[in-house]
């Protein structure tokens, strides 16, 4: 309302300024047309003089236009006045720690009432088409409650989304649909602020034009094996490569090349320290510390034992542990959507590893890593940010001192390729294949031999249905090898403020039992 009389006003006072500018060019003109006998003269003033409300007026139409232009526009700056001083004040902006007990269930109600009120901005919103053109959200931010309750009020009202600019939109219009009218213009959401000021892990304004625009012409094909339609795969090799992209692909090349030389390298020695540090960089390093520790803080460690873990995952060599964070963080604020990093919804490959050899176009989406503040001014990782290369290095001329070129081609080469794919098919294979227990609204699902391979991190929808959860094999029988060793540190007194699901917020998220 209010806005709409800033708008009204706004144009009355242009009207008047132009109408004031120019009235006695018009009435000389209307004068001269009448005395000429131009054909359409007569009948364009009286459609001037209905649409002015000067009814018959005469030549003294345009200064009394000029009037009541004037008129209008004050009325219409009054009007919006006393509309912002009557616009309902909106509820405070929930703290940090209220978000995060929304996010855990462990909300006052009081908090839980204050996000629905603000329709919490911190949240992801993932709009899908549906059949009968019905939108669906997902809400992987909100407790789950609320994120029920909001996703089944936006499909009652159904309906298409407007097109989206910005991840910004892309939240505002599920929540404006939910709440049936835009919002006060007293509230930050009537405008478009930086999501910074919104977002659990806030994020960057980001340009239009490096979102993926929702093209329902776009070429698409069915994942083998797979019931998830995808976009066709993206000309990689036909684009402008940066340095980062050459960089990585001649990493990641140089390593499966490598790799090649494993038979002919073979020892039970080399093989141990294979396994070893697939272990130690795995399970520790990306499973244990750089995702369940580091990135859903699903645990607490004394600092010493966390740098420890981190150090493990360094030596992954998937990216410094800032880096890791925030590209994992970010998946989860916009899963499956056009600005998830690597959905599999633009192609098996892409969700895979395509997306890490397009630097330009994954950071033209996230702009600045700004979603890290909890980890970004620790000294530590700090330090390992601006010495990553350093590291890497020193570990593989160890291994060369140590064994020779078997130890550097098993302990180096080949276990990073091997890490590298099993965390790869986290990204892809866990969004394609599998099955899914809760209704998260991603493409997250439950792959077996991708949790046996990926010490647990296999159990992805049960991971995005509960992300804060330090166990992602809920079910008895679901193995979980990082949750075993993160248990054990809770008995050793390591391990504090073990996050698990209570069984009600597991009851709200299940599917209901088919009939």
């Amino acid at each position: 309302m209010a806005a709409a009389s800033v708008a009204a006003a706004s144009r009355g006072t242009v009207a008047a300024i132009a109408c004031a500018s120019d009235s006695g060019t018009k009435a000389r003109l209307s004068a001269g047309n009448r005395g000429r006998g131009a054909p359409g003269g007569s009948l364009e003033r009286r459609k001037a003089d209905e649409l002015s409300g000067r009814g018959r007026a005469g030549e003294a139409g345009g200064s009394s236009a000029c009037c009541h232009s004037g008129i209008g526009a004050t009325l219409a700056v009054a009007d919006a006045r006393r509309a912002q001083q009557l616009a309902p004040t909106p509820p405070p902006l929930p703290s940090a720690a209220a978000i995060a007990r929304v996010r855990e269930g462990t909300n006052t109600a009081a908090e839980l009432a204050n996000s629905r009120q603000w329709r919490m901005p911190a949240v992801s919103v993932s709009v899908r088409r549906a059949p009968g053109n019905v939108a669906a959200s997902s809400l992987p931010f909100l407790s789950d409650s609320s994120a029920r309750s909001i996703s089944s009020a936006i499909l009652r009202r159904g309906g298409s989304p407007a097109p989206l600019n910005d991840g910004l939109n892309h939240t505002l219009w599920a929540i404006t649909r939910l709440a049936g009218s835009s919002f006060p213009s007293s509230s930050p959401l009537s405008s478009t602020p930086s999501p910074s000021k919104f977002l659990v892990h806030s994020v960057a304004e980001k340009p239009p034009a490096a979102i993926l625009e929702d093209d329902d012409s776009a070429v698409t094909n069915r994942i083998w094996l797979s019931d998830v339609v995808a976009k066709k795969e993206r000309a990689y090799f036909q684009r402008p490569w940066t340095g980062k992209d050459l960089t990585y692909l001649s990493h990641i090349l140089l390593l499966h090349v490598a790799s090649l030389a494993a038979p002919f390298t073979f020892s039970w020695d080399a093989f141990a320290v294979f396994f070893s540090l697939y272990v130690v960089t795995g399970l520790f390093g990306i499973t244990l510390s750089f995702h369940r520790n580091l990135s859903h803080k699903a645990f607490k460690l004394p600092k010493w034992l966390e740098y420890t873990f981190a150090y493990c995952g360094v030596q992954a060599m998937q990216g410094d542990p800032l880096e890791w964070v925030s590209s994992h963080r970010y998946h989860h604020l916009y899963c499956d959507t056009p600005l998830d990093p690597h959905s599999p919804k633009e192609g098996f490959w892409h969700s895979h590893i395509c997306w890490l050899l397009d630097a330009s176009r994954i950071e033209g989406r996230l702009g600045k890593r700004t979603n890290i503040a909890d980890m970004e001014n620790d000294p530590f990782y700090q330090f390992i940010r601006k010495t990553y290369p350093l590291h890497l290095v020193g570990l593989s001329l160890l291994l060369f001192a140590w064994g020779g070129l078997p130890y550097l081609i098993w302990g180096v080469a080949l276990r990073t390729v091997f890490v590298y794919h099993i965390t790869w098919l986290v990204n892809s294979a866990s969004h394609v294949w599998g099955s899914q227990k809760w209704n998260t609204g991603d493409l997250s699902r439950n792959n077996w031999w991708v949790a046996l391979l990926a010490f647990g991190e296999g159990w992805h929808n049960n991971h995005h249905a509960f992300e804060y959860s330090a166990r992602h094999g809920l079910d008895w029988w679901q193995l979980d090898l990082t949750w075993y060793v993160i248990k054990a540190l809770e008995k050793m007194g390591l391990a504090t403020n073990v996050k698990l699901p209570r069984p009600d917020q597991m009851s709200r998220l299940s599917f209901p039992p088919s009939q």
